[in-house]
């Protein structure tokens, strides 16, 4: 559809007793101008808006407000609600945009729009949806309609944007624009937004809180007194008109800025005297303004003229002439006769639109309302019918015939469904789920033809997933019991079955289903794949009866895979997942991972979901890889983005790249990345799985940077205590309230609740200290009453740390248990500790170790040594972020008598020439003594060396080669 260029225009009378509305225009205009005689001109956006029942003068006043803009050389977007396009997904929108791209070339679209291009594009109506794309989500549209109108206020402001109508707006567009708004004053851009209060739907509570908006109220707009309506009947009838004529016009009317000027042309069209003794001829004229009136005097113009005017009600605005006629039964000179009869009788007006094409539109909303309500409903239903076969047949498209269908009565026709399923796909590629909701309800009612019916199901529960999945199990449940379904589709209604059944916290019935489902199957391949996706929703129940068992099965299952499918490929990337969680040596989870990764893995496959790729990566970074984790992450990042998958997915991979910043020591990087990954989160819904990851996260950052309080609110904010998920989240929800309970002084809570966690993570064989460091926590808590069980619990973890093997999650165990035990058999386990994280690369954890030992070192007195390693530890501490620590390490070095010298920064990412070449020949095998002597220094300065590579590089010893080579 293309939109008209000019505005309803009714309205060319003065506007009277409006002045203090016309002067808040101004002066917003004028702010958003700035002052003339400046350089840079101080810009002030904002927003403005405007409430009033039909026909009280809104349009009038945006009318003025676009005027004083264009006169101030400011841009103008421009758009209005419609009634009968309230369920067209993003019609304001392309009112808004199309104009700004309406001269532009394909190419000089795709070049302005970058790479948003394949995102907004289709919601904007300037190209057609592509076929078999993956869909972005509501808000990856959002997201790019933001950027696409930014870079239009940039590139022509100042901008005011202009709403009218707002209470027809598309529910689409009314979220944009209620987001939108907060960037209005820093963007230097004033949104004008006009609504009929009254009229506002009840499921458009984004208009209610644009319209009171950081609480201020609206203009509201007051009928005229007497004598301003006197001075509108004079202007049209006569200086002569007498003060009880004006004053039966005002009772008429009521004030009525629309029905006042209604009345005074009607009357001077008749002819009437605005005398006292013409007012029952007045009145008679008052009846024909609006309602049954309008419409007796819409019927006096003839049977014709009625038709095209009921058609251009059902059609609704920026319809060409041509199709009008057409849906009238109409020729093309009947049609020319009845719009000239209708522009007579100020029923009609002639616009132009962008495809400078003459398309009609009502001279105000009041009078299509009036006109479409009028339609017998047996007419109105048969024109609707007659609208979607001439929109589809003039190449408007499914979607523009859909709103149409929807009025019509189930028949059980064919392509009505063809073109409600096309509807619901195009508004699937557009970010428009829920108008694909509606229609493919609708294509269900019609009813489809039986051997179809299977598959609109199966498109409508997919359709649902995200918003409803409660409902997506029942339409699922019903495609799969359809006789019709043939095995592929039988196949994908069992794979997305499952997954709204995850999605609802039912692990267990989805994988019930998945078992059920691989015992029907006849091919080899399709098993495997169900077995794939039995695993991986096994693998996150928290119920699940035997997780042993399930890894034993596993185990057998990728020894026999080599990767050459996907579905291989997520059973070996499951494996090495798997490996991890319980222990096994990382070596073996390591194996199974490249196994995975060769080949490839996808982010945005919505069949096989992102959560192995997912778990794949978080799998190095557990291993000691995180810089290769990082990779898949930013991967998968630009993978959503470029999609425009900005909602849970996204939020996902910005909190997990988070978790691996705060396991490299990158607390204010890591908190960034979580923050923003919640923020997503938060924009997407509450209480949802990637809140939780995010929340964990955050508090596990927090804490790590001295940040206790902050952690408590943020704790207390999400209610983080108050019900632990059922499923499996990292890092837990318990052991991490544990933590923070721990680092409150809260002994005997946290150990509870650490003591909980341990026992729910061994029973599903989760006995990672690296994966969940419970243990640890919980040892630290036993000191104070129970010197001997800390003890115990700490040489467990390690023990099972060293079986994992991985530097970092011994020396982490290491420096815990070093805490149980005196001073001088802590020293011993310190050093330990830090020879291991010197060779991982988790730098707060080797801060940590390193300011231990230094105050164990200072304990035995030995101060040279504590020195060496405060002041080691310290600097690390501060690089890393975490200011808790470093005030620790100052405080144990003026205990020392030593003053704190002045921490430098040093660039992160980059080696200096020592390190690189320490890196180059560790990659090649030497070990730290062959370095030392080919470098001429000693093993330690090697030692040390190394730790700032493997911190910088993201890797331990065994991926250095790959990631110098990266």
């Amino acid at each position: 559809m293309s939109y008209a260029t000019e505005p309803q225009g009714w309205a060319s009378q003065p506007l009277l007793e409006r002045e203090s509305e016309v002067l808040a225009i101004h002066r917003a205009v004028d702010e958003l101008c700035g002052t003339p005689d400046s350089s840079q001109p101080s810009r002030r956006g904002g927003v403005l808006t405007f409430a009033g029942s039909a026909g009280i003068g809104k349009t009038s006043l945006l009318t003025e407000a676009r005027r004083h803009a264009a006169e101030r050389h400011c841009t103008v977007l421009f758009a209005r609600g419609g009634e009968q396009e309230r369920q067209v997904p993003f019609h304001v929108m392309r009112q808004l945009i199309q104009p700004a791209f309406a001269a532009m070339t394909e190419d000089e679209r795709r070049d302005v729009l970058g790479t948003w291009y394949g995102i907004v594009a289709p919601a904007l109506g300037l190209t057609a949806a592509p076929e078999g794309l993956t869909a972005p989500d509501p808000q990856g549209v959002r997201d790019g309609l933001d950027w696409v109108v930014t870079h239009l206020t940039v590139r022509s402001a100042p901008v005011v944007l202009v709403l009218d109508d707002a209470h027809w707006a598309d529910a689409e567009s009314l979220a944009w624009l209620t987001a939108f708004a907060a960037r209005a004053e820093e963007l230097a851009m004033l949104i004008m937004v006009a609504c009929r209060p009254d009229e506002i739907p009840a499921d458009a509570g984004s208009l209610r809180a644009l319209i009171k908006r950081q609480g201020t109220r609206p203009h509201e707009l007051a009928p005229l007194t007497t004598s301003a309506v006197a001075r509108i009947v004079r202007d049209a009838l006569g200086d002569n008109a007498d003060d009880v004529f004006c004053r039966e016009c005002w009772a008429i009317t009521g004030g009525n800025p629309f029905e006042v000027v209604e009345l005074a042309m009607k009357g001077r069209d008749r002819g009437l005297k605005p005398h006292q003794d013409s007012i029952p001829q007045l009145r008679d004229l008052a009846s024909a303004v609006k309602g049954s009136g309008l419409i007796d005097r819409l019927e006096q113009l003839g049977t014709s003229t009625v038709r095209l005017a009921w058609a251009a009600a059902v059609l609704g605005t920026a319809v060409p002439i041509s199709i009008v006629g057409g849906v009238a039964a109409l020729g093309e000179a009947q049609a020319a006769d009845a719009i000239a009869q209708l522009r007579d009788a100020r029923i009609l007006t002639v616009l132009t639109s962008l495809r400078r094409q003459e398309v009609v539109e009502f001279f105000h909303p009041l009078i299509a309302t009036a006109v479409y309500r009028s339609i017998p409903p047996g007419v109105r239903v048969a024109m609707h019918g007659m609208a979607a076969q001439a929109l589809v047949d003039d190449g408007f498209g499914a979607a523009a015939a859909a709103r149409h269908l929807l009025e019509m009565h189930p028949e059980g026709d064919p392509w009505v469904v063809q073109q409600l399923r096309q509807a619901a796909r195009d508004s699937f590629s557009a970010g428009a789920p829920d108008a694909a909701r509606r229609y493919l309800a609708r294509a269900l009612r019609e009813p489809p033809d039986a051997e179809y019916r299977a598959e609109v199901l199966f498109e409508l529960g997919s359709a649902n997933l995200l918003h409803d999945p409660a409902t997506t199990i029942n339409q699922l449940r019903a495609a799969l019991e359809e006789p019709k379904a043939d095995q592929e589709l039988r196949e994908a209604i069992t794979y997305r079955l499952a997954q709204a059944m995850a999605h609802t916290g039912q692990l267990a019935e989805a994988a019930g289903l998945l078992s059920d489902e691989a015992k029907l199957a006849t091919s080899s391949r399709t098993r495997l794949r169900m077995q794939a996706e039995q695993f991986k929703w096994n693998s996150v129940r928290m119920d699940e009866a035997n997780s042993p068992a399930r890894s034993r099965l596993l185990a057998q299952f990728a020894k026999r895979l080599t990767g050459r499918g996907v579905p291989e490929r997520h059973i070996l990337g499951l494996r090495a997942w798997d490996a991890a969680m319980r222990g096994e040596p990382a070596a073996t989870a390591l194996e199974y991972a490249e196994q995975a990764l060769d080949g490839g893995m996808n982010w945005t496959d919505q069949d096989f979901g992102f959560e192995v790729p997912a778990v794949v990566a978080v799998t190095l970074m557990y291993c000691d890889q995180p810089g290769r984790a990082e990779e898949l992450f930013n991967a998968g990042i630009m993978e959503f983005e470029s999609k425009g998958w900005r909602g849970a997915h996204l939020s996902f991979v910005y909190t997990l790249l988070g978790y691996v910043r705060f396991r490299r020591g990158r607390l204010a990087e890591a908190e960034d990345f979580v923050r923003n990954g919640l923020q997503i989160a938060e924009r997407v819904g509450h209480d949802i799985p990637a809140q939780w990851y995010a929340v964990g996260t955050l508090i596990e950052t927090l804490l790590a940077r001295g940040s206790t309080e902050e952690a408590l609110r943020v704790a207390h904010a999400y209610k983080l205590a108050e019900g632990f998920p059922q499923a499996v989240v990292y890092p837990d929800p318990q052991a991490v309230w544990g933590k923070l309970l721990l680092a409150q002084g809260r002994i005997d809570e946290a150990k509870q609740h650490l003591s909980a966690a341990g026992k729910r993570l061994d029973l599903r064989g989760t006995r990672n200290p690296s994966w969940s460091p419970w243990q640890l926590d919980l040892a630290l808590a036993q000191i104070a009453k129970e010197p001997e069980q800390a003890r115990a619990t700490a040489a467990e973890a390690v023990a099972r740390a060293r079986v994992f093997g991985t530097s970092s999650a011994i020396g982490h165990a290491l420096r815990v248990s070093a805490a149980t035990v005196d001073a001088s058999r802590a020293t011993g386990l310190l050093q330990e500790a830090v020879n291991h994280l010197e060779q991982s690369p988790a730098a707060c954890e080797l801060a940590h170790a390193l300011i231990d030992h230094g105050t164990a070192l200072h304990t035995i007195g030995d101060p040279h040594r504590a020195a060496q390693q405060l002041y080691r530890g310290m600097e690390a501490a501060s690089a890393c972020g975490a200011n808790g620590l470093v005030s620790r390490a100052r405080s144990q070095l003026a205990s020392a008598g030593l003053r704190p010298r002045r921490l430098h920064a040093s660039e992160q990412d980059t080696l200096t020439l020592a390190e690189h070449a320490a890196a180059t020949r560790a990659s090649v095998g030497l070990d730290n003594a062959a370095i030392a002597a080919e470098l001429r220094t000693d093993a330690q300065a090697v030692s040390e060396l190394l730790s700032a590579v493997f911190t910088k590089l993201g890797t331990d010893r065994l991926g250095l080669r790959r990631a110098l080579e990266g």
